[in-house]
């Protein structure tokens, strides 16, 4: 049966949001191209209607994910007003974030994986942790006016850190203790 273009392409926008979140919850190779169309409601004969490779599903699922993270940094900052840095980090730093890797920071799932995979998805990163930055430094600039560009990408790769190992740590307690202190000596 055919489908018309609407359908197709939302049948492909229902791909790219099972794979962001299927690759941020197993990574890249954790996860097959049956397994990615199944869990879009699709047969796999269908995967190269719509995209080119793996790889190119790869950066569209990622660019997603980015898209959706600074989306909703965007509007924590906003809603925040003065307060948006604390409640930046405070909404990064918590165990909710840590127990749902598949609907949380792509960054601190897939880094890893992303500068292993190849040349192009590390731009794609790079442009996500540039905007990340660029956020949390107005953020910060409100809270301290004599904030640098350099203390909002040390905040942002400490919190990064920090939800990375929180995630490799089995201890619940010793996960939430590493979250605590460093969204303490953030919001120090």
């Amino acid at each position: 049966m055919r489908v018309n273009r609407i359908q197709a392409e939302e049948n492909r926008q229902a791909v790219i949001d099972a794979a962001s979140r299927l690759f941020r919850e197993r990574g890249f190779d954790g996860v097959g191209l049956a397994e990615l169309m199944a869990a879009a409601g699709l047969t796999h004969g269908a995967f190269y209607k719509q995209f080119k490779s793996k790889d190119d599903l790869i950066a569209q699922a990622c660019d997603r994910a980015l898209e959706k993270g600074i989306d909703g940094w965007r509007r924590a900052a906003a809603d925040a007003g003065e307060s948006a840095y604390a409640a930046l980090v405070r909404r990064y730093l918590t165990p909710g974030h840590r127990g749902r890797p598949g609907s949380g920071c792509v960054i601190a799932s897939l880094g890893p994986d992303a500068a292993r995979h190849g040349p192009g998805l590390p731009r794609h990163f790079e442009a996500g942790v540039r905007t990340f930055v660029d956020i949390l430094d107005g953020a910060l600039r409100k809270k301290n006016p004599d904030a640098t560009p350099d203390d909002a990408l040390a905040a942002f790769a400490t919190m990064v850190g920090a939800l990375v190992l929180a995630r490799a740590v089995e201890d619940d307690a010793y996960a939430h203790h590493i979250l605590d202190a460093a969204t303490a000596r953030l919001l120090d």
